[in-house]
């Protein structure tokens, strides 16, 4: 007797979040362990990666709007920080360390993709919440993505993610952090996405979780 689509759906859904949460937790005891950390910090660009096929992967139905999205992000991302960066506008005086992999004029390639996970996955859960107003869901979702950055930046800096100058994380990184979500916000509502299902959210959740705990151990 073969499955029905809503069945197949759901464990399509059930694998991805396996997925997620089994190599967010890998990842988080070997980061936690300094006798293991340095090969994890090798591994954290395939760890984006791999999380950029499994969101992918939970896009229904999967067209060329998503891939449009990505690029957009992608390309904006880069950008952005390319200006933060070589210029100290938006989000203040920083450099990347080497944790993120290879770099394309002092800027990781895969900080792109990092984008495009974070601002698709706080989309999808302001249409998850029933948010009916775009306005509201755009800028509640960039105060969500500031919220983790704020636990994300202690982290980055002990794990060698970026540096700030004077090791000092100014106001500017958290207005430039929510200007950019919120554009990028907007892109997503203009891609006139259906309802997707809950595999993002739970990456979200997971990497509040994750980067909590590192915030702790670390």
């Amino acid at each position: 007797m073969k499955p029905k689509p809503y069945e197949s759906t759901k464990s399509a859904q059930l694998t991805l979040i396996i997925i997620i949460v089994l190599f967010h937790t890998v990842g988080l005891i070997g980061l936690s362990m300094p006798s293991f950390r340095p090969l994890f910090l090798q591994l954290v660009p395939w760890h984006i990666l791999l999380m950029l096929i499994v969101i992918i992967a939970s896009h229904r139905p999967l067209d060329y709007r998503i891939l449009l999205l990505a690029l957009f992000v992608f390309i904006v991302g880069y950008v952005a920080e390319w200006i933060g960066v070589h210029k100290n506008w938006l989000f203040g005086n920083y450099s990347y360390g080497e944790t993120l992999g290879l770099k394309f004029y002092d800027i990781p390639l895969i900080i792109g993709v990092n984008w495009f996970l974070l601002v698709y996955s706080s989309g999808v859960l302001m249409h998850q919440l029933r948010i009916r107003n775009v306005f509201s869901r755009v800028i509640t979702g960039a105060i969500i993505l500031v919220l983790l950055d704020l636990l994300i930046e202690p982290v980055a800096v002990k794990l060698d993610y970026w540096h700030w100058a004077n090791n000092t994380i100014p106001l500017s990184n958290y207005a430039g952090w929510f200007l950019l979500s919120a554009v990028m916000l907007f892109a997503f509502e203009k891609s006139g996405f259906k309802k997707q299902s809950v595999v993002a959210p739970v990456f979200l959740l997971i990497q509040v979780l994750f980067f909590a705990v590192l915030y702790f151990v670390l």
